[in-house]
């Protein structure tokens, strides 16, 4: 369980909630249902180096402070590192035997009611399109007897993203699309589930992206995609 009061996250919002707040134009659709307490488990594309920050933004409207999985690496950086440990975040080992005890260290917060967030695909899709989910999340469900709650994020890909200059503007739009959630079956294999999950990733994906105000300028910027993309890369794949 988390601490009641907690320093880190609280200094965190307070640094960059008025940002989050003011500086994006948000449209959320589907908020409702993230529950307002008990265990739940956010499942987000990933096309930001934002998105936690967004989805943290989108869950704290309803009361949920949520604890990610993150790559280990990230904790072994001098300032980021001591501030991911102080927000009690959970470090994740990928191929290691020991990339079990943060499944542990998972399950044992949603048994304690907490909001985990996670981003199946792994890292940051450089193309934005959703890429292959990893089974970990599935695996997490699994094992604490939890739902699966679906987001699809769009919009500060164009500020801070994988392999792009970052390009800090005032205004920018940003869509989070949360659908309904999926409960895995008694008997339903893993893949399965991580299969049924990015599919409703992708199809909130394709909503966010239909929601999203088209570009005012003649040329299309690197950014847009259609919003049709989405589906038909589900569909592909």
């Amino acid at each position: 369980m988390l601490p009641s009061v907690d320093p880190v996250y609280s200094v965190a919002k307070g640094v960059f909630w008025p940002w989050l707040r003011w500086g994006l134009r948000w449209t959320i659709e589907g908020e409702h249902n993230i529950p307002t307490s008990g265990p739940v488990v956010l499942a987000s594309n990933h096309v930001s180096y934002l998105d936690p920050l967004t989805l943290a933004w989108v869950a704290d409207r309803r009361g949920r402070h949520v604890r990610y999985l993150a790559k280990a690496e990230l904790f072994d950086k001098p300032a980021l590192g001591t501030l991911l440990r102080g927000a009690h975040q959970i470090p994740v080992r990928r191929g290691r035997a020991d990339a079990a005890d943060a499944l542990d260290a998972a399950v044992d917060s949603l048994r304690g009611g907490e909001c985990i967030g996670v981003f199946p695909e792994g890292t940051i899709s450089e193309d934005l399109e959703p890429m292959v989910a990893k089974s970990g999340t599935a695996r997490l469900v699994k094992r604490a007897g939890v739902a699966i709650t679906p987001v699809g994020l769009w919009g500060t890909h164009r500020i801070l993203t994988k392999g792009r200059k970052p390009e800090w503007q005032w205004g920018i739009e940003q869509t989070a699309v949360i659908g309904e959630p999926i409960v895995p079956g008694p008997d339903e294999h893993v893949k399965q589930t991580t299969d049924r999950m990015m599919a409703a990733i992708i199809e909130c994906v394709a909503r966010a992206r239909e929601l999203y105000p088209a570009p005012s300028a003649v040329e299309v910027p690197w950014w847009w995609r259609d919003p049709d993309t989405a589906s038909a890369h589900r569909r592909t794949a």
